[in-house]
């Protein structure tokens, strides 16, 4: 049978941690959860538009 590792939650989580605390949220662009939503309603309907004009074949 295979041994229970109990000890590991910490250690499998830890390079996740780290990358978190390097990030600088301080020069990061802030986007609200609306605005991603707009900017992928817009590149969905220019991508129509785009088929609509231009078709390709």
């Amino acid at each position: 049978m295979a041994k229970k590792n109990e000890g590991g939650g910490f250690s499998q989580s830890a390079g996740l941690m780290r990358y978190f605390d390097s990030e600088d949220t301080d020069k990061a662009i802030k986007i609200s959860p609306r605005g991603v939503v707009i900017a992928a309603v817009a590149i969905v309907v220019g991508v129509l538009l785009l088929q609509v004009f231009f078709p390709m074949n």
